[in-house]
């Protein structure tokens, strides 16, 4: 089973038998936070790519007109790949791109003029980093798979489906999800022994959207497993009481038409069927075996989930969400409040017997494409901390 059965298997992220990932990590003490990391965008920390940084081409997905699969504004999808070889020349790992989300019509037309939303305005190359690195001693895992970043330009995690008259704009996330894995199936992926889909924040989110579809495109014999990067988006109370998180998914799902792209399972259990783009309720569903790495203190959750600004007219979390040395005592348990519920919404997800998970104690969001979060001397660890875990023989 080689690298997919021993996911992260040098950082110990993950103790597997023989088919399946069976691990449950809980990093329970609070002392892990790094507290020099920042939360906002202005202060977040950023990395310093080595000088031989992996560039990888962009590629138009040509074919995708055919079907109509347009990024916002008309143009084509794109992706880049990275050729495997020797033992990883069958084995594909794609890397959903994060980016968002928008959720009316004047977000989406200025995310039209970004490479969130046009492949106009996309770099050529590819930054490949962290899960997507050529290098053995960077992603000993990977290194030698074929690798792709899936670009993200629908503003909604390549779940949405429809063309927006008034606005012209095109709401087509699912068709480029069929159209770039049509093109990559074309182009090799038929033949793969083992895959890996994944995904940071938004494509984190999308990884649970297509996990078991992803599953159903490739041949019947291939190992195929699914990972979500900091995208276990909790359905939960901002600190004023109100539900702001579901404004947002609702308005994205009613906007481009998603509910009929979201599984039947899940939308038929839900009063609300929307709320089947949230994981936690949708991930019961989902039959492909699948690993969760998340921060319990996940900060674009803190920033857009807990403490919106509409709940913090006055800015007191200000200083905190900037820092968390500077939260009050009161703050803290607030937030430990918060990733209890990220721990108790993942409770049921311990018996699983082909899914695992690692829930880290950090303030973050997304480490899989990150170098010095994703394999490097000073990385996230699970090494000498206190841990639960389970193994299923």
């Amino acid at each position: 089973m080689g690298a997919l059965r021993n996911f992260q298997s040098v950082k110990s992220v993950c103790h597997t038998t023989s088919v399946k990932l069976i691990v449950v990590i809980y990093i329970i003490a609070v002392s892990t936070i790094m507290t020099d990391a920042a939360w906002g965008s202005g202060r977040r920390r950023t990395e310093a790519f080595p000088a031989d940084l992996l560039l990888v081409n962009l590629t138009l997905v040509e074919r995708a007109a055919e079907t109509g699969a347009f990024c916002l504004d008309g143009s084509l999808p794109a992706y880049s790949l990275d050729r495997g070889y020797g033992s990883g020349a069958n084995n594909w790992l794609l890397q959903l791109q994060s980016g968002g989300w928008c959720n009316d019509r004047e977000s989406c037309i200025a995310r039209k003029t970004t490479f969130k939303g046009s492949s106009n305005y996309m770099d050529k190359q590819g930054v490949f980093s962290g899960i997507l690195s050529n290098k053995r001693c960077e992603n000993p895992d990977f290194f030698n798979w074929n690798r792709v970043k899936l670009m993200y330009c629908d503003g909604a995690s390549f779940a949405g489906d429809l063309y927006d008259e008034e606005s012209g704009l095109y709401f087509r996330g699912q068709r480029i999800w069929h159209a770039m894995i049509a093109d990559l199936l074309e182009n090799g992926m038929k033949h793969t022994k083992q895959a890996l889909l994944s995904g940071c924040s938004a494509g984190g989110l999308a990884a649970f959207l297509h996990c078991d579809d992803f599953r159903k495109l490739l041949p019947r014999n291939a190992t195929v497993k699914c990972n979500s990067d900091g995208g276990f988006f909790l359905d939960a109370k901002d600190i004023s009481g109100m539900y702001s998180i579901r404004s947002l998914f609702n308005d994205t799902v009613n906007l481009q038409g998603i509910v009929k792209n979201l599984p039947q399972a899940c939308t038929s259990s839900q009063l609300d069927p929307n709320q089947c783009f949230f994981p936690q309720h949708l991930f019961p569903y989902i039959q492909t075996p699948f690993f969760i790495l998340n921060a319990a203190y996940d900060t674009w959750q803190i920033d857009n989930i807990l403490v919106p600004e509409s709940a913090d007219l006055q800015g007191h979390w200000h200083y905190c969400k900037m820092n968390p040395v500077d939260c009050t005592s009161t703050q803290l348990k607030i937030l430990q409040g918060y990733r209890m519920q990220m721990l108790d919404a993942l409770e049921t997800y311990k018996e699983s017997k082909t899914g695992g998970m690692f829930i880290y104690s950090c303030f973050g969001h997304c480490q899989s494409e990150t170098q010095y979060m994703w394999f490097a001397p000073n990385s996230t660890m699970v090494n000498d901390k206190e841990k639960e875990w389970e193994e299923a023989v």
